[in-house]
């Protein structure tokens, strides 16, 4: 078994459950499969499992490192965006609506990706590389973002939360009677939902 699957925190875990998304931060594993570092670079993309019929032997010697999501909204709590190349229309509506969902940045349709990634990677870790989070109004957070109940991650959907394990999601239980509460997706991306990007749940 591999230590390749990504939870809400961003941290890299064994398990034997699969996911349904892709995910690319670099070379972070070594000669024996083993990871090694968090991340490589500040890309850290959402990709298909399939592209164009291509195969890929799971962490291949100095080649990217394989990291699987059981769903989309985990993969975007850890820090992930989508992939220009394998989810070129996913890439372009997430680009558009991160614009409109954080205006201050005065970034348009013309400004590198890389400034974006550079703004998302201050987000998601910290100087220590430990997972960054924010204090927001629980009842203010659009669906999709994942948020700390009980040191554990909990999605937010359609008024309810769910716990998240690597298996998928526990039943749904109401809001708890808090206004405050610790939100582990990155805040310029809960901006780009509550403008119009719905990630893939569940």
């Amino acid at each position: 078994m591999l230590q390749n699957r990504v939870n809400p925190f961003g941290d890299i875990i064994k398990t034997t459950e699969r996911g349904k998304w892709l995910g690319n931060r670099g070379v972070i594993h070594n000669e024996n499969k083993e990871i090694v570092r968090p991340y490589k670079v500040k890309a850290w993309i959402i990709c298909e499992l399939a592209f164009r019929g291509r195969h890929r032997e799971v962490m291949m010697p100095d080649r990217w490192t394989e990291l699987f999501f059981f769903d989309e909204a985990t993969a975007f709590s850890a820090g992930h965006r989508p992939c220009f190349q394998c989810r070129y229309q996913a890439h372009m509506h997430f680009k558009e609506m991160w614009l409109k969902g954080n205006p201050a940045f005065g970034f348009n349709m013309k400004t590198p990706v890389a400034n974006i990634d550079a703004i998302i990677h201050h987000e998601r870790i910290t100087a220590g590389k430990s997972k960054q989070t924010y204090i927001a109004s629980l009842k203010e957070l659009p669906d999709g973002a994942f948020v700390i109940l009980n040191n554990e991650p909990h999605l937010v959907k359609a008024g309810k939360l769910y716990k998240w394990s690597p298996a998928g999601y526990d039943k749904p239980i109401d809001f708890p009677a808090i206004e405050k509460i610790a939100v582990l997706t990155p805040r310029s991306i809960v901006n780009t939902f509550s403008a119009g990007y719905t990630p893939q749940m569940g």
